[in-house]
């Protein structure tokens, strides 16, 4: 194994060259740098810090041994792409969980309007925010977590799901539904204290 010194390790770019040629600096200093976000990622999809922790070593020990595959283009690129190693392996986990269950069956929304889909998350903490997605049904919070914060289109979703279009569409719209209304039920539970 190569050792490197530590001010080297000061960049993406770096820290993956390191890490490809074996250096365990490197990969210490990966590990130490991306942990946390990686943690919130695979937390977004995942109820349980048991199954966040087997995510986490999956996801690390291929994210590892595949690094030579990774491109950079750019500061943010390599974070951008083990995000997206750890959101696909908390899916495959959560698919693999859920084989002999519908993970993805319509369950009655709330009943409110259409329009009051978008919240206004003004004044609410992330950490609220964070609390209320993981209060999601898990088909309604995988769905969310696809479409708006790995940016993945519906037939994108149904894909890698192995849905329909539509069951995505509607597990997004039942998902902003339910947030909505656990906003507007905080929101009012703040103004009365």
């Amino acid at each position: 194994m190569i050792e490197t010194d530590c001010k080297k390790l000061e960049t993406e770019r770096q820290i993956a060259e390191s890490v490809a040629e074996g250096d365990a600096k490197a990969i210490r200093e990966l590990y130490d740098r991306t942990v946390g976000y990686m943690t919130s990622v695979a937390t977004r999809y995942l109820g349980s810090s048991d199954d966040v922790s087997d995510v986490l070593q999956e996801s690390y020990i291929y994210i590892i041994s595949s690094i030579s595959k990774f491109e950079y283009r750019g500061e943010g690129s390599l974070k951008a792409w083990m995000s997206r190693i750890v959101a696909n392996k908390a899916v495959d986990h959560l698919k693999a969980a859920a084989k002999h269950e519908k993970m993805f069956v319509a369950q009655d929304p709330p009943d409110l309007p259409d329009d009051d889909c978008d919240a206004d998350f003004d004044d609410v903490p992330i950490d609220a925010i964070h609390c209320m997605i993981q209060s999601l049904p898990v088909g309604y919070r995988t769905v969310f977590n696809l479409y708006v914060f790995e940016g993945c289109s519906h037939s994108e979703i149904a894909k890698r799901l192995g849905i329909k279009e539509r069951t995505s569409s509607s597990q997004l719209l039942r998902a902003k539904r339910l947030l909505a209304q656990q906003i507007t039920e905080y929101k009012q539970l703040i103004n009365h204290l």
